[in-house]
């Protein structure tokens, strides 16, 4: 059985109470959402795996915890072994190989969803549904900006889904522009 969105929403927001992970969270869920529709998978259940992927961070930060701690919390509230290996998959450390459609979607949007939403950031506007994909790419090949986020991740990514970079940014921003309110990017 898959999980309710609410329920999802429950254990991210039970366990994350830092609000700008709670929107990476959302901007995830938004993504999965869209990759679901064009890969015709399951919405709820990629959606709902988005969501959750990261609930357990804030409370365990640390590469030996995380994903691992909040797997077992999963586990014990029987979600279903394909969300189980795709959070553990969008993690390159743990050493899970991302073998399910979802599971090389999460890890390629999860990065990605966070860059995007930098980039909105540091426009006048704060209105991440006027960042154009160029602004994107220009920011990708600036390796000043954001320098902890790996572009080697997000082209594996966007080449585990078989995407050009250039139109895998178009869909994670279509998607993150269609929440634009709910992140808080919907200008000043």
């Amino acid at each position: 059985m898959i999980p309710t969105r609410d329920d999802a929403y429950q254990l991210l927001t039970e366990h994350t109470k830092n609000p700008n992970l709670i929107k990476h969270g959302l901007c995830v869920e938004a993504a999965m959402r869209h990759y679901a529709r064009l890969f015709d998978g399951d919405e709820e259940l990629w959606a709902v795996t988005g969501l959750i992927h990261d609930f357990d961070y804030e409370e365990h930060p640390s590469l030996e915890e995380h994903p691992f701690a909040g797997v077992e919390i999963l586990r014990e509230l029987d979600y279903p072994d394909e969300i189980i290996d795709a959070v553990l998959g969008h993690a390159d450390h743990t050493g899970v190989p991302r073998l399910s459609q979802m599971a090389k979607a999460l890890y390629a949007v999860d990065e990605l969803s966070g860059f995007i939403v930098a980039v909105a950031l540091i426009r006048p506007s704060k209105d991440i549904r006027e960042v154009p994909v160029k602004s994107v790419t220009k920011k990708f090949k600036d390796k000043a900006f954001c320098r902890a986020v790996s572009r080697e991740e997000m082209s594996e990514g966007a080449e585990a889904i078989d995407m050009p970079m250039k139109e895998h940014v178009g869909h994670v921003l279509a998607a993150l522009q269609s929440i634009a309110e709910e992140l808080g990017l919907a200008g000043d």
